[in-house]
């Protein structure tokens, strides 16, 4: 076909979508919602998979921890019995990481009580409280060891603080605003649990992932403090920061051989502890969007699998309704492959807008999530806003064939005939 005959072929198949709007609406629609459900749910995952990249790297990219139970152990009553005896670890362990690990820059233990650990807190400033914060025991180095914990005013924990266990504490921003409000919070005392404590920095506004725990449900203590507080209080986390990302698997593997020394496992045991990365996280993510993205998938390929077959179904129609406009058009020499080209861009057309319809549809749905859930970011993307109208365009093309090639095949004399 010539361009010409191309330009009047698709000018036939506007004109017949537009003199039956309501149908080719209706028909399109299975199209749009399955459009709409790729581009909408692409835009939340990847502004998600960004979302989760900037926290992990809020926490350290550098960054790894050895615990006593596996990450995100709430209940541990019913761990294996040779998980609850472990040993605890002990300041002297982080000690011995810093002295015995070239790669390992810095290595520090932390002591928390939280009520998800069973243990409840408050905090008071005049008639001002707030009630359940996360009380953190730490050195000075917690700060380079994990940068979540930036200071925005005042100043961090020092060393000769922590030798002296100092009643001093830093702020979590969120804590800081419901207790002070307007006041400058630096230099004030306030009680924690009953004790009183002598405001020194605030953190860095940090709300944690998905509304979670974050820099700004924190209260940060001296560990010598919190330890001298809360003596009952043994779980101690080791947190260590290697000197460069690259070093990240050797600072491991070092460690992990001091720590094996200093517990006794023999060489034919496995380690009596754990080792959690920040990018426990994404791994995590990335394993819940594959499933989401699977949903997303079989969603979308009902609803195009539905609007296909409502665009084969009114091809047929029309083929049945114009046979004798098809017989005319033979009769004046119009061949097969120019009825074949012209019912196959009616059904591109009417599945391609329907594609732009669920395009738009879906960037309206995405920026409505990232405006009205801020904890559910949405960034729509280009490859998938282009991948719809590919999709579109080909149900039009699959479920366009048959109906087009049956019209192609009429007799034009019978099609003359035809009442």
């Amino acid at each position: 076909m010539t361009r010409w005959e191309w330009k009047q072929s698709l000018h036939v198949a506007l004109e017949t979508l537009a003199t039956q709007k309501t149908r080719a609406f209706l028909t399109m629609l299975g199209v749009v919602i399955g459009v709409a459900s790729v581009i909408s749910v692409a835009a939340i995952i990847q502004g998600l998979n960004q979302h989760i990249t900037d926290k992990v790297r809020s926490i350290g990219s550098q960054s790894f921890f050895f615990t006593r139970f596996p990450a995100f152990t709430f209940d541990f009553d019913h761990l294996p019995q040779e998980i609850r005896v472990r040993k605890h670890f002990v300041p002297e362990d982080a000690e011995a990481i810093r002295e015995n690990c070239p790669a390992v820059n810095k290595a520090v233990p932390i002591l928390t009580r939280a009520a998800f650990l069973g243990g409840s807190n408050e905090i008071r400033f005049q008639d001002n409280h707030v009630e359940e914060p996360i009380l953190r025991g730490a050195g000075p180095e917690l700060m380079d060891v994990l940068p979540i914990y930036a200071i925005a005013q005042g100043r961090f924990l020092t060393e000769t603080e922590n030798l002296h266990a100092a009643q001093v504490c830093v702020l979590g921003a969120a804590i800081s605003d419901a207790l002070f409000g307007a006041l400058d919070p630096i230099g004030r005392d306030v009680r924690v649990n009953g004790i009183p404590f002598q405001v020194i920095g605030i953190l860095e506004p940090n709300q944690g992932l998905f509304g979670g725990p974050g820099a700004d449900q924190f209260i940060l203590i001296p560990y010598r403090t919190f330890h001298k507080t809360y003596p009952e209080i043994k779980e101690v986390v080791l947190a260590i920061s290697v000197r460069d990302p690259s070093l990240m698997s050797l600072g491991q593997d070092q460690a992990v051989e001091v720590m094996r020394r200093r517990r006794h496992v023999p060489p034919s045991q496995p380690n009596d502890f754990e080792i959690t990365s920040p990018d426990l996280i994404t791994d995590l993510w990335k394993q819940l969007t594959s499933a989401i993205v699977a949903l997303t998938l079989i969603i979308a390929s009902i609803g195009l699998l539905v609007g296909g077959i409502g665009v084969m179904n009114i091809m047929l129609i029309s083929v049945t309704e114009r046979t004798k406009e098809i017989g005319i058009r033979k009769a004046v020499g119009a061949r097969g492959r120019d009825i074949l080209a012209q019912f196959l861009l009616e059904a591109m057309m009417l599945t391609s807008v329907g594609g732009l319809i669920g395009i738009a549809a879906g960037i309206v749905l995405s920026v409505s999530v990232a405006y009205f859930i801020p904890s559910l970011p949405a960034k729509v993307s280009l490859f998938w806003t282009l991948m719809g109208l590919v999709i579109s365009l080909s149900v039009g093309l699959f479920f366009g064939i048959y109906p087009a090639v049956k019209a192609s095949n009429l007799d034009p004399v019978r099609c003359l005939h035809y009442e």
